[in-house]
């Protein structure tokens, strides 16, 4: 009967964690806000470029070889084109299930090592915190990586367990995994894992033990791996070749076939910092790290009480800690001597989760059975409860205070009349926040005024309740914030993207398209026309090396062969923003351009103009 008890418990903490999950990722599935510009319409369009061609082994953009990533995401994406249609909701299928996945496979690993309660905590932790549903807004396999090393890990530990029934089964668990993730990003899903795997045997002095490595099945383990993961990599390697080129020299205009552009110039190089193009920036070191008290937010006020946790590996729970701490730190030594971007460390964030899933349950379980003595535990959990309910009362503070404060402002047109442009910046996955002025707030006021409501939530349920009561009301506020952060990105959708732009063209006589600059700086345009465009730009960034491949198209137009284009008698569109005006006028003279749409800062122009359209300013 107890067994039962504990079950249907536990199955509705389950739930829980699914409806928390799913109100939150299933709902950003929706379209507003459209796919932006740069990564989130690229990945968004390779995979209807798989679909169209044929070809599921080269990705390709805008008809270049795109050889520097995993084709994983781009196939999950191309299933769900063939399912559903394509549509931009469709396309973010994949990484909205797999945060939801990644949160249900947090809480069974968690509830596995540390108990129900823990688990549960460590399912709402990852489903809420601030990090995970940042960089799940653009479609990059992040998210699916790090479910495949937790589940590695997971798999790692279980067929290590002396109680586990069927390690072997497990062991292969944790190998196929490794196989999958390859598929997701390359060699950081191997080198993550077993880097953790390899300092937990060390600490717990099993490294050399003939008993771990029968248990582990390393070689049928590491053949199962390559049967998933080879099969794509030799193909891409044969198709294009040549298949060795003995250099470490990167530069403009060079080709190499796959082999040495995926593994050298994609991973060693880009390790070393001395990648081509550089086409990236680097988070500052001290950043990256204290970055992660805003990744982990608002959980991230228990992370002093993870030093209280005990490590020692004689138990399931202590061996758990254990490989999460080689899992975490391994993980951030190693892009503290790496280029980073914020997002680079999201494969740590489940470790993280189960330490402070089993640190919330730990003073939990002190309370109950002494409620009255101060425990070490609740010397740290119950003072992070009341620092967030008044760190939550600031923030709602705050919304309140520039939603009045923007009363009286005018929000004419769209946001980014009132955006300030840090292009430095814009090599960061979130430069564009430095582009916030005051002035923006007043086309925000119903996602402030939500976002405080939400806030006042959480101030009030940390400062009066605790434990759970707290925590799960603490989940409501951070639902509630990430509803208002959506509605804030439609808002943004203008500026983000350029779909408006790409309506209007829609709506035009049939003519040649051309982008101002490369193709990253405007992708939704050709998600959303299906249209192959032009690039004006002698910049080709990260299309550089398939631009340099035999038998590239020749999509990249110079200054002068733009100008005799748009002087010509056929019927042409540009699409820049609105700098480039100047330049343009040194080009062919305005007289030339005739306006179709201002959208977001971006300009849709043409050469032969209707009787409705205007000169350009």
């Amino acid at each position: 009967m107890s067994n039962e008890k504990s079950d249907a418990r536990w199955g509705v903490s389950l739930l829980v964690v699914l409806a928390i999950s799913s109100a939150i990722y299933l709902t950003c599935i929706i379209s507003p806000p459209s796919l932006m510009d740069d990564v989130d319409g690229v990945h968004g369009q390779i995979p209807r470029t798989m679909l169209d061609t044929g070809d599921w082994v080269t990705p390709r953009i805008n008809g270049i070889k795109y050889l520097e990533k995993s084709p994983l995401i781009y196939w999950l994406i191309a299933i769900t084109y063939k399912v559903f249609g394509f549509h931009d909701w469709a396309a973010r299928i994949p990484v909205a299930l797999s945060a939801i996945a990644l949160a249900l496979l947090t809480a069974a690993f968690g509830k596995w090592a540390f108990g129900r309660l823990a688990g549960f905590y460590a399912g709402l932790v990852m489903a809420t915190c601030i990090g995970l549903w940042l960089f799940t807004r653009i479609q990059i396999p992040d998210v699916m990586l790090t479910f495949t090393i937790a589940l590695s890990m997971w798999g790692f530990l279980r067929a290590l367990d002396g109680e586990e029934e069927h390690p072997r089964a497990w062991a292969y668990v944790s190998y196929a995994s490794l196989g999958v993730g390859l598929l997701l990003k390359s060699l950081v899903a191997l080198v993550f894992p077993l880097a953790a795997a390899f300092l937990f045997l060390l600490f717990t002095r099993q490294l050399f033990s003939w008993a771990t490595w029968k248990r582990l099945h390393p070689f049928t383990g590491a053949a199962l791996a390559l049967l998933i993961a080879a099969p794509w990599h030799i193909l891409a390697a044969v198709r294009n070749p040549p298949l060795f080129a003995w250099t470490l020299h990167s530069e403009a205009g060079q080709y190499h076939g796959f082999l040495w552009f995926y593994f050298i110039n994609e991973q060693l190089l880009r390790f070393l910092n001395l990648r081509y193009p550089r086409d990236y920036n680097t988070v500052p070191r001290l950043w990256f790290w204290l970055f992660h008290l805003i990744w982990l937010f608002p959980w991230s006020v228990y992370l002093p009480a993870i030093a209280k946790l005990s490590f020692k590996p004689i138990d399931r729970a202590g061996r758990t800690r254990l490989l999460a701490l080689c899992w975490t730190g391994f993980l951030l030594i190693f892009f503290t001597f790496s280029t980073t971007q914020e997002y680079y460390s999201m494969p740590c964030y489940p470790a993280l989760a189960l330490l402070l899933g089993s640190a919330m349950a730990a003073a939990v379980a002190d309370d109950r059975t002494a409620p009255q003595n101060f425990s070490a535990q609740n010397r740290w959990v119950l003072p992070g409860t009341r620092i967030l309910g008044v760190i939550a009362a600031i923030c709602a503070i705050a919304c309140f205070a520039i939603a009045y404060h923007v009363r009286n402002v005018p929000a004419p047109g769209d946001i980014s009349q009132a955006l300030s442009r840090n292009p430095s910046a814009y090599t960061l996955s979130l430069g564009h926040m430095l582009d916030l002025t005051l002035d923006s707030f007043a086309y925000l006021r119903f996602p402030l005024y939500l976002a405080a409501f939400a806030f006042l939530i959480g101030a009030i349920a940390n400062l009066f309740w605790k434990n759970t009561r707290a925590y799960v009301l603490t989940c409501v506020m951070m639902v509630m914030f990430f509803l208002a952060a959506r509605q804030a990105l439609i808002v943004f959708d203008p500026y983000l993207s350029s779909r408006p732009i790409a309506e209007a063209l829609l709506a035009q006589p049939p003519g040649r398209l051309i982008v101002q600059g490369y193709y990253y700086q405007l992708s939704s345009i050709p998600f959303y026309t299906q249209q192959s465009p032009l690039m004006l730009s002698t910049r080709r960034q990260n299309l550089d090396y398939g631009a340099s491949a035999p038998g590239a198209p020749d999509v990249f137009l110079s200054d002068s062969q733009f100008a005799t284009l748009w002087t010509s008698p056929n019927r042409y569109y540009f699409v820049a923003n609105k700098p480039e005006a100047a330049r343009m006028e040194s080009l062919v003279g305005l007289e030339h351009f005739s306006t179709i749409l201002s959208s977001g800062g971006k300009l849709l122009l043409t050469n032969t103009p209707s009787p409705n359209q205007t000169t350009a300013p």
